[in-house]
């Protein structure tokens, strides 16, 4: 491993420590910040040259990935312990958005993976963010097959989720509704076309 400055007087003993650090400091910096952060600002508050964060992670925004799936074991199991004992797709799928909307409202770094925001494009149909959706889904209390759904089916419902939820991130409204009158509008409009669903 090369040798390396910085850090903080406390250098790390291992690559793999350096980059738990790197993301680790660019979780925190994103989650003072609210927003998408650089290779300079994670370099700066480890005490390192940018170099150094290079090594590790290529660009800002396989830090950034990195940064937001750092965040995701949590947010899974926060989220269902929310939806537990919904067991009908789309009252369970409409508590789901309306959780992980709030979810990233109160923590910036988890809305990343599902933004967007520390890509140009492609970043919503991206594999992590696809993957992310799919485990997400896999934790409600649904037997997806006996509503209908395969593994095609629920690879399009995530779809759908990923970008009504990034609607709302990009377009949240001013003001934006409330947690109650969220989930009216999603009933409605979402939680009847889910309901559409054919049953097997």
């Amino acid at each position: 491993m090369a040798r390396r400055r910085g850090w903080g007087g406390s250098p790390p003993a291992d690559d793999a420590e350096a980059a738990r650090r790197i993301v680790s400091a660019a979780v925190d910096l994103i989650g003072t910040t609210g927003a998408v952060v650089g290779i300079a600002d994670v370099a700066e508050s480890l005490g390192v040259i940018r170099q150094t964060v290079y090594r590790y992670f290529p660009s800002s925004e396989a830090l950034m990935q990195a940064a937001a799936l750092a965040s995701v074991d949590g947010f899974l199991d926060r989220l269902t312990a929310q939806v537990k004992g919904f067991d009908e797709p789309a009252e369970a799928l409409v508590e789901g958005v309306v959780y992980t909307l709030g979810e990233v409202r109160r923590t910036p770094h988890l809305g990343l993976i599902l933004s967007g925001s520390y890509a140009n494009t492609g970043a919503l149909t991206s594999d992590e963010a696809q993957a992310f959706g799919m485990t997400m889904i896999r934790r409600f209390d649904v037997d997806w097959e006996r509503h209908g759904y395969d593994e095609a089916a629920l690879r399009e419902l995530v779809e759908h989720l990923l970008r009504t939820m990034q609607s709302f991130f990009l377009s949240p409204g001013n003001p934006p509704r409330a947690d109650e009158e969220l989930r009216r509008y999603l009933r409605r409009w979402l939680g009847t076309a889910i309901s559409a669903q054919p049953r097997q």
